[in-house]
């Protein structure tokens, strides 16, 4: 007996600003799969997903829910219908509870005046948050969870709605092992009953352990599906990206030279304590830890983002002191940052004016911005990190994530820095411009720039870095060079383990 389609997209188009981003796109997800929809940034995925669920109206084509024809005029409607939603971007609200935030909207009241049942509203989602696995007092400000956290709290209010389809918007990106395997049992379990999941993530590994089905979108267009049991890694990226990507990771062969940075017994009570490292010119130093060790809290410090209360930094051998961001920027330290939307980015800002927004100086004469300065820079960078965008001016906002990202980046080469800091570099960013990332990462070592890479991603970790920095609970529990390094051996440390 044939899996019945529960949704079935047909020539679906749509265009902005008479700039075309689908073109005639086929869609079909099946009851009680995991279909995964990929492609590199700016392919169009969001914007399919978006006509799906009634945020944008489809210029042309048909959507059927389970064999009828339907036609969603928001998301209000497709939430109705059973077709649920996890954005990528957190919809979190801070100020409310972890149970105000799973029944926003849906609360649960009794009364004419519609007072709210607050105590059945938190067991209730004890339960949904017990079923994750995941031990969070309902009762706590969401403000005060971790991102990994409250992207929990997401994936278990979408859980809890009665949902025929759930769109999963990387859903893994900022979460722990332990959550993500928590997760998959979910997923397994919204399979054996039935529900049609999309999963839009740039995880290779995850996609081809979780999924049953990949559809390719490329520059708006439909490429193909494959069964993820019929094919591979490398058949998958061709499609994506037109081309053979050729290895993951680009050969390390820069010349590693003389000390660049050095940090002794850095502390900042409540985060780490007596923290002690060193980066030399041209150097890849990576650094890997579970979530909440305290890697992101020690990077905001060396920036000047973060109070220390004991211990030095030194830049070329010579002592410096950073109380705040611009001591660090002057100092020649560029920061980019783990979460892009909040602190990397000026959302509603043009492509042109985040990307002069750290290099004042390098446009400005007296005090006064030179267009034709300005121009020539942007114009470089748009055109070095091969950014798409309809032009300098267009908003940020409604550039794909990994266009933001390589913004984000950008915003700090202007700089010149001497020393990187990358938190999560490739989070959210399609495996093209991974690679992308990647060797600019390299280009800049060949240059002498050191780099510090937070990654969460051990594959990562182990293909770019020179040497392995490993935090636990606050304090450094390994430094690895290179040839003794392997996944094994890092969480090992990361887990406290000897």
């Amino acid at each position: 007996m044939s899996i019945k389609p529960v949704i079935e997209m047909k020539g679906i188009s749509k265009a902005f600003s008479g700039n075309k981003v689908l073109e005639s796109v086929e869609f079909t997800i099946l009851q009680g799969e995991v279909h995964a929809l990929m492609g590199e940034n700016g392919a169009g995925k969001s914007t399919l997903m978006k006509i799906l669920t009634g945020i944008y109206e489809r210029d042309a084509g048909t959507i059927s829910l389970n064999g009828k024809e339907v036609h969603f005029k928001n998301a209000k409607e497709a939430e109705n219908a059973g077709i649920a939603v996890i954005h990528q971007e957190l919809n979190i609200i801070p100020y409310l509870t972890v149970a105000e935030n799973m029944f926003l909207g849906k609360e649960l009241t009794v009364g004419k005046l519609g007072i709210t049942r607050d105590k059945e509203m938190r067991q209730k989602t004890r339960e949904y948050l017990n079923r994750l696995g995941i031990d969070i007092d309902p009762a706590m400000e969401a403000g005060q969870l971790s991102v990994g956290q409250q992207q929990m709290i997401e994936i278990a209010r979408a859980v809890a709605a009665k949902t025929e389809v759930l769109v999963m918007d990387e859903p893994t990106a900022a979460l722990t092992e332990r959550e993500i395997k928590a997760l998959f049992k979910v997923i397994s379990s919204l399979k054996n009953e039935g529900v049609g999941i999309v999963y839009i993530s740039h995880r290779m590994e995850e996609i081809f352990e979780i999924c049953d089905r990949i559809s390719v979108l490329r520059d708006g267009q439909f490429i193909g599906v494959k069964e993820v049991s019929n094919t591979s890694f490398d058949e998958i990226v061709k499609m994506m990206v037109g081309r053979q990507l050729g290895d993951r990771y680009p050969e390390r062969d820069t010349v590693i030279g003389a000390e660049r940075l050095k940090v002794e017994g850095l502390t900042c009570k409540g985060s780490f304590e007596n923290i002690s490292f060193s980066v030399n010119q041209g150097e890849i130093l990576g650094v890997a830890g579970l979530m909440g060790a305290g890697r992101t809290e020690i990077m905001e410090a060396i920036f000047g983002f973060r109070p220390i209360q004991v211990g030095q930094i030194s830049i070329d051998g010579q002592a410096i002191s950073i109380r705040k961001p611009f001591d660090a920027i002057r100092a020649g330290i560029g920061f980019i940052t783990e979460d892009r939307k909040s602190e990397g980015l000026v959302l509603g800002l043009s492509v042109r004016e985040n990307f002069s927004l750290t290099n004042l100086n390098k446009i400005s004469k007296n005090s006064i911005i030179s267009n034709a300065e300005e121009l020539s820079f942007v114009d470089e960078m748009i055109d070095k990190l091969r950014v798409k965008t309809s032009g300098r001016e267009q908003i940020v906002k409604s550039l794909s994530g990994g266009n933001q990202q390589k913004i984000v980046i950008g915003k700090w080469l202007g700089i010149n820095p001497k020393i990187l800091i990358l938190d999560e570099p490739t989070r959210g960013v399609d495996v093209g411009a991974k690679k992308e990332i990647y060797q600019l990462m390299n280009d800049l070592t060949k240059q002498g720039v050191a780099i510090i890479m937070v990654s969460s991603e051990l594959p990562e970790i182990l293909g770019m870095s020179d040497r392995v920095l490993v935090v636990h609970e606050g304090k450094i529990s390994a430094v690895i060079d290179k040839a003794n390094a392997d996944q094994e051996i890092i969480m090992q440390a990361a887990t406290g383990g000897k």
